[in-house]
């Protein structure tokens, strides 16, 4: 898919991405495609791309992008750095905010997850809301330079206590990774 990006729609990208991320973030147990979620300020429901369940029954949220270059860190200086990209700031807010509706939904979003997903869930099986943090799967970073590489690792860990933020590269040698692990232990 990565050989031909821009042909995907992100709705296929968050697809594939579905496939594998339990076995790349093994503490969960259940990831749902857009799953709902109460934004009581506008009292409107919005839609998280995929909600984890970790084995406890806390969530996290993943936020996915379509891999397109150049929307991770700008290619010119400002102040001899490499600044976000509008797409990853943007991505950033977006996690943020549902992250917040999450919180601010408490108590009544985990009844009503609870309850929309019982049927995939263990029975007796509860969805909690406890600081949610957030994943971002977003951009390449194969042609990026060692500077902007180094410049996007101060953004990432800028913003590791809310998300983490990963490129379908970094994706993709994660999951290589975990196969050469399965491998040799087999």
């Amino acid at each position: 898919m990565l050989a031909s990006e821009e042909t995907y729609s992100e709705a296929a990208w968050q697809s594939e991405i579905l496939q594998i991320v339990l076995l790349l973030n093994p503490k969960y147990i259940k990831a749902i495609q857009s799953a709902p979620v109460r934004d009581i300020d506008r009292g409107a429901m919005r839609e998280i791309d995929i909600l984890l369940i970790d084995a406890s029954g806390n969530v996290d949220v993943i936020e996915i992008k379509k891999p397109f270059n150049k929307c991770i860190v700008t290619e010119g200086l400002h102040r001899d750095n490499h600044i976000p990209m509008r797409e990853l700031s943007g991505s950033v807010m977006q996690v943020e905010k549902y992250i917040y509706y999450l919180n601010r939904w408490g108590a009544d979003g985990e009844v009503a997850l609870t309850e929309k997903y019982r049927d995939k869930l263990p029975q007796g099986f509860s969805i909690k809301i406890t600081n949610p943090t957030g994943i971002i799967i977003m951009g390449r970073d194969n042609n990026l330079t060692e500077i902007q590489r180094r410049d996007f690792e101060v953004v990432k860990r800028k913003y590791k206590n809310i998300a983490d933020i990963i490129t379908f590269d970094d994706l993709l040698r994660r999951l290589e990774f975990a196969i050469k692990q399965f491998s040799a232990e087999a």
